[in-house]
């Protein structure tokens, strides 16, 4: 379809209600198109992942004011649920030997029996550093464990 511009002296009402009516509906098509698209788009991500059962392992590091330190997660699922987890830290100084040890001492408490999307961990038994090197372990666990 093409559109002839009239001269200004020979554009009337009839004619620019016409070429005002294509205009708005090319733009309300291409926005609901947009609006549609979006909520497509949306429908995707909400798809659960689902997680091979077996026995993950994966090291994370976190940054303390002195160092970078690291541990070692190992993860047991069964059906996308932890059933088991064990930490072992690798302290550099006294202070992330204490933060890693109670870190350690309170992370099953806070993971088993819980699915391994909703595992969140911030602060455990007063160590929250540690907690960075943990999730950074487990989303590596969890991007091995995708089925």
């Amino acid at each position: 379809m093409s559109v002839r511009v009239a001269t200004p002296a020979r554009l009337t009402a009839a004619s620019l209600g016409v070429l005002g009516a294509a205009v708005l509906a090319g733009c309300s098509s291409a926005t609901s198109g947009a609006a549609s698209d979006t909520a497509g788009g949306d429908e995707g991500t909400s798809e659960a992942v689902s997680y091979a059962d077996g026995t993950y392992t994966a090291e994370g590091s976190y940054a303390t004011p002195e160092s970078v330190e690291s541990v070692t997660v190992t993860v047991t699922l069964a059906d996308d649920v932890v059933t088991a987890v064990e930490v072992v830290g690798e302290p550099t100084n006294a202070e992330s030997e204490r933060y890693q040890s109670e870190f350690i001492g309170g992370v099953e408490a806070e993971v088993v029996g819980k699915d391994i999307d909703e595992v969140s961990v911030s602060r455990v038994a007063g160590s929250s550093l540690t907690s960075g090197g943990f999730a950074q372990a487990l989303d590596e666990i969890k991007a091995d464990a995708a089925a």
